[in-house]
């Protein structure tokens, strides 16, 4: 595998994302809603940078199987509807692809009474968005490949890796 983001490179940019984050959000009732299973690694890192009180919530979506690069149909657990009505929501999600999911997932962030909803994605794939959406906190931009580790996986494989690599195709 080619490692595409190092774990230094990693830790550096979660810094950097906690101190930005936590002076967005003085003083506001911040919710961080991670979109699971991919963005677990992270939201572990982040919140322990976020130095303002915030509340950490669970949604478990799923649109991709194995190697695919192609999205099915976007299934969205229920058992973790997370309460964020009047709260400032910042949803978390690993990478941003086609950008379908973390839209659905921002409105219904929206529709559930979330004072604002804003996003933060550690990857943004480049050339492969497909909504128009612009993360407001992104940790690295990153070529259309099939990225695993750092919490991204091929077939629940490999999430435990301390880097982004590239998986040989």
């Amino acid at each position: 595998m080619e490692i595409l983001i190092s774990e230094e490179q990693l830790r550096a940019r979660i810094i950097a994302l906690g101190e930005q984050i936590t002076e967005d959000y003085r003083g506001r009732p911040l919710t961080i809603v991670a979109v699971l299973v991919g963005s677990v690694v992270a939201l572990a890192d982040l919140i322990r940078q976020v130095t303002i009180p915030h509340r950490v919530a669970l949604l478990q979506t799923s649109s991709y199987r194995g190697k695919t690069t192609l999205p099915t149909d976007l299934a969205v657990n229920s058992a973790f509807d997370p309460d964020v009505k009047g709260r400032d929501v910042l949803l978390l999600d690993d990478i941003l692809d086609t950008g379908h999911t973390l839209k659905r997932v921002m409105d219904d962030m929206a529709n559930r009474g979330a004072l604002s909803v804003r996003t933060m994605v550690l990857l943004r794939k480049l050339g492969r968005q497909q909504v128009s959406l612009e993360p407001d906190y992104v940790g690295f931009e990153i070529p259309d490949r099939f990225v695993v580790g750092y919490g991204l996986d091929y077939n629940d494989d490999y999430r435990h890796l301390p880097y982004v690599a590239i998986l040989p195709g």
